[in-house]
């Protein structure tokens, strides 16, 4: 099997653009104190830039709004647009409006597509994803909150928390549980909940390593969420009744390489970051370049980095030429692998820079908070390394006789019986 991962004359020099576009225009405004009005008054010239390129909202198809791009090519400008937290909302790929974008495109309703999607693309709405719940952090099978169907259409009840943009959000995509008899996977279906709807309440910004103290409605703010006889009508329902998983997974797993791309490049940043500072950084008689422990710290995290980078592309790869389902195993990899090495990495460059790196002065704290997250949304770790396991196995069996088959004795007299 092979792989290629290189790209046209033409989509490279794009690559290119990007590189100098998000360093030298894009970075610099993570260290202005805006609120989010500022902020998105600042960003909109950049994002008329992009659109400009033919850049905009790459992950989705040219017929709705899109440029059809394959994973191997978003990965790689995921990689570059993940150097900066700021950069995807210039891209147009900011969470959780990227993947409630791919989702309304896919399974949305031509109304549906209308009224939400295309306004959603134009940067004229916000959206929400409501599927956590306090007891169904890890298994969405544990899914509580129930939507009801009668006469006049749905009506949904229960709670969900650490759901980004509630606060701002004009519409939210809800996972409640609309078949509670069928089997776990049955079970649920998502609904499209406007925001101001009756019954519909933020309870509360949640406080995070993040962000401890948010401010009501800030962008990527996480909020609990209370949904008391929530009613909307029939033609609310997003995709197939009891098709809500599924839709979650198709969601979820190519997101998952933009994920890993956009942490890539946050961790090179922070190699970046290192490198330099291993070169002017005097002490005990020479600079950090010249200590073996920082060597090795440069070596480890470029090697880590790099394996990330195959392993995601190989995922993307599959995905672009055999489907979501051939890349089950490369997926869940990638999430929890590169959640490590994102920490990792940063972790080294932070200490590298001692009080410096511990301070706001430079990026490197506010990466480290937010590269903590990295190993619990979207799957926690340990599930990642189970779904891992599990499909590793299945290509394997017990021998019959249960001797291994590589046991030597058994081998040499196999051999001599002429087996």
């Amino acid at each position: 099997m092979s792989w290629e991962f290189s790209t046209e004359p033409e989509f490279a020099e794009q690559l290119d653009w990007m590189r100098t576009f998000v360093t030298e225009q894009v970075c610099p405004l993570e260290t202005l104190d805006l609120d989010d009005a500022e902020l998105r008054t600042a960003v909109k010239p950049l994002q008329a830039q992009v659109k400009e390129r033919g850049l905009w909202a790459a992950h989705l198809d040219p017929e709705l709004g899109g440029q059809g791009f394959g994973q191997v090519k978003l990965g790689l400008m995921s990689e570059i647009v993940g150097r900066s937290y700021l950069a995807p909302y210039v891209f147009g790929t900011q969470a959780p409006d990227a993947g409630n974008s791919e989702i309304l495109g896919q399974f949305g309703s031509p109304d549906q597509r209308e009224r939400w999607l295309k306004p959603l693309l134009a940067g004229d709405l916000l959206s929400a994803y409501a599927m956590t719940e306090p007891g169904a952090g890890a298994d969405p099978t544990l899914l509580a909150t129930r939507a009801v169907e009668d006469s006049d259409g749905w009506v949904l009840n229960g709670r969900k928390w650490f759901i980004t943009n509630a606060s701002v959000a004009d519409f939210f995509i809800v996972m409640a549980v609309t078949d509670p008899d069928a089997p776990p996977h049955r079970r649920a279906s998502q609904i499209i909940v406007p925001a101001g709807t009756p019954g519909l309440t933020v309870l509360r910004e949640l406080g995070s390593m993040e962000d401890p103290r948010p401010r009501d409605g800030r962008l990527d703010n996480h909020a609990e969420v209370e949904f008391v006889d929530v009613r909307v009508p029939a033609d609310a329902l997003l995709g197939d009744r009891g098709a809500g998983f599924a839709i979650a997974q198709s969601r979820l797993g190519p997101g998952r390489i933009q994920h890993c791309m956009r942490w890539l490049g946050q961790a090179q940043r922070a190699l970046d970051m290192l490198c330099e500072r291993a070169l002017y950084r005097y002490s005990h008689g020479s600079v950090l370049a010249e200590k073996q422990t920082i060597r090795s710290w440069i070596a480890d995290s470029w090697t880590e980095l790099n394996a990330l980078r195959l392993l995601t592309l190989q995922a993307a790869w599959k995905i672009d030429t055999s489907g979501v389902d051939s890349a089950r195993t490369e997926i869940s990899s990638i999430k929890y692998w590169g959640a490590k090495v994102l920490h990792e990495v940063i972790d080294r460059a932070l200490q590298a820079h001692g009080s410096l790196g511990y301070s706001t002065d430079l990026p490197l704290e506010g990466m480290y908070r937010r590269a903590r997250a990295a190993r619990i949304y979207d799957g926690p770790d340990e599930v990642h390394r189970e779904a891992v396991a599990k499909r590793v196995l299945r290509g394997y069996q017990a021998p019959a006789d249960g001797v291994p088959r590589e046991h030597v004795p058994t081998r040499r007299l196999r051999a001599l019986d002429g087996h």
